[in-house]
């Protein structure tokens, strides 16, 4: 059979170093101690790896938590040994992006798919109107150095603030910027629109990253 028409994988070495893109939706990590990824996400490896839940404090880091409002979890795993492992979530496309010491990044929960063991990560919750928000629930705070891949649905679009954004297309906003929730008043009279709460940025500086599609509304 000649399979030459179909994508292959790349002939990489569980000790060559960094992420690799697979193709736009999957992502390759060459692994040789641990690397944390999101559970549910492995799609095959090779070598011999192990895939252990990470949902508690460990090591002096915060665990990915239940989502109390959406009762939609975002854990993660971590897969030690040595060997090459490919993940995916959902037909996403996959991001990379690369930490520098003490840099940090603030990512939506649902959109984090990898990083490397030594990124340091923690969980909150943000907003007092965030339990109307599934998108923005959750989010999850990584710090460097270390890569990290992030999920979008479709091509991402970074924007500078002050903007406001609708909590289930933001996917990572950069340090120092501290959103907060609103409701819009005006959404609220008449037929439910589904956009009434908002994430506000309102800071000079910084980048907000966008996709094209709502990730507790309609695909």
């Amino acid at each position: 059979m000649d399979l030459s028409t179909l994508p292959q994988a790349a002939e990489s070495a569980p000790d060559s170093d960094g992420f690799q893109k697979e193709n736009n939706r999957l992502l390759g990590i060459p692994v040789d101690g641990t690397v944390m990824v999101r559970a549910g996400s492995m799609i095959a490896y090779t070598g011999e790896l192990t895939f252990t839940g990470k949902s508690t404090a460990e090591g002096g880091l915060t665990g990915f938590v239940k989502e109390a409002v959406t009762s939609e979890g975002t854990p993660v795993m971590a897969a030690e040994g040595t060997g090459y492992l490919y993940v995916a979530d959902r037909s996403k496309k996959v991001q990379v992006l690369e930490l520098d010491d003490g840099e940090s990044i603030s990512v939506n929960g649902s959109d984090v798919l990898a990083f490397d063991s030594n990124v340091d990560y923690e969980i909150s919750t943000i907003g007092s109107l965030s339990g109307a928000a599934a998108g923005g629930l959750t989010n999850v705070y990584l710090t460097g150095p270390g890569e990290v891949a992030v999920t979008t649905h479709g091509d991402p679009l970074v924007v500078s603030p002050p903007v406001t954004t609708d909590p289930d297309a933001t996917v990572a906003w950069s340090d120092g910027l501290s959103p907060s929730f609103s409701v819009n008043k005006a959404f609220e009279i008449g037929q439910t629109s589904g956009e009434s709460v908002q994430m506000e940025f309102t800071a000079d500086e910084g980048f907000v990253v966008l996709q094209p599609h709502e990730e507790g509304g309609q695909t």
